[in-house]
């Protein structure tokens, strides 16, 4: 009887579950879900705005124009976004989340799963400009279409997973890393991996197929909560055409120190994550 009732059990502690977090969602109004998701922004230094903060069925919060910043200024902005808790992982007594927003004409969907911690990350055509954060990070002017496809499991020095990145299109301006100029320049294509592993990630030569210019980036940084704090051990290689070098000749007399042969610059960058320097 009692290895016949123990399936019963499991299930009916499922449903319960699930009934639990549908009622939740329900019957709690939006305002104070809207708060409380401010309030845990607030903790970690970040405000949010929102034009439109509303559930959406089943199990979501759905949110329109949506703005993200901290001191330094808009970090992220959503046209809309939908963040849906899975019905089939509760099922099998796991929490799942799934995120999927539109940023200018293009497409951002991830899941997460706070147990393990794991995090998948998927971006279609995101336009640069409308990133704010790596302006906020570079100083710098961007256009292009970016491409993400990743997936992580752990936090901190455990860590692991890979991520591949593509951006067509770009043009890039006005780059600085501590106060150091670096080119500016058109790029067809930009195409890197980066692999996480034993408390250490691994940006494994990050390319720029340029007008003129080829640049690549490689290095290691130390993986640490929070992440912006990650120390960096990188390179960055330019590798210039007379015709390109001459029209910026300005800049690479600035960079000429780092020249380690005609039309090779070799240039380390240490600092973290979110403040790089330059030797």
């Amino acid at each position: 009887m009692r290895r016949r009732s123990l399936p019963l059990i499991i299930a009916g502690s499922i449903l319960s579950l699930v009934l639990f977090l549908t009622l939740t969602i329900i019957l709690v109004p939006v305002g104070e879900i809207k708060g409380v998701i401010t309030r845990v922004l607030e903790r970690e230094g970040y405000q949010l705005q929102a034009e439109e903060f509303h559930k959406s069925f089943p199990l979501g919060i759905t949110v329109r124009n949506a703005q993200v910043r901290d001191e330094r200024g808009l970090l992220l902005k959503l046209d809309s976004a939908t963040f849906r808790l899975k019905l089939l992982p509760l099922f099998v007594g796991s929490i799942s989340l799934a995120a999927n927003a539109r940023i200018g004409d293009g497409e951002v969907s991830a899941s997460f799963q706070p147990r393990t911690p794991a995090i998948s990350l998927h971006c279609e055509s995101v336009p640069l400009q409308d990133i704010p954060l790596l302006q906020v990070a570079t100083g710098a002017n961007m256009q292009g279409n970016l491409f993400l496809d990743g997936s992580f499991t752990g936090r901190g020095k455990d860590l692991r997973g890979d991520m591949r990145m593509e951006i067509k299109r770009a043009e890039l301006s006005g780059i600085k890393v501590s106060g150091m100029p670096l080119p500016d320049a058109s790029y067809e294509t930009i195409r890197g991996m980066f692999r996480a592993s034993g408390g250490k990630g691994n940006l494994e030569s990050l390319t720029f197929q340029g007008d003129g210019i080829y640049i690549r980036l490689k290095g290691t940084l130390v993986m640490t909560v929070p992440l912006g704090m990650s120390p960096l051990s990188l390179t960055i290689e330019l590798m210039p055409k007379p015709d390109f070098l001459e029209k910026q000749k300005l800049v690479f007399l600035l960079l000429a120190k780092y020249q380690k042969s005609p039309g090779s610059y070799r240039i380390p960058v240490t600092g973290t994550l979110m403040s790089p320097a330059i030797q």
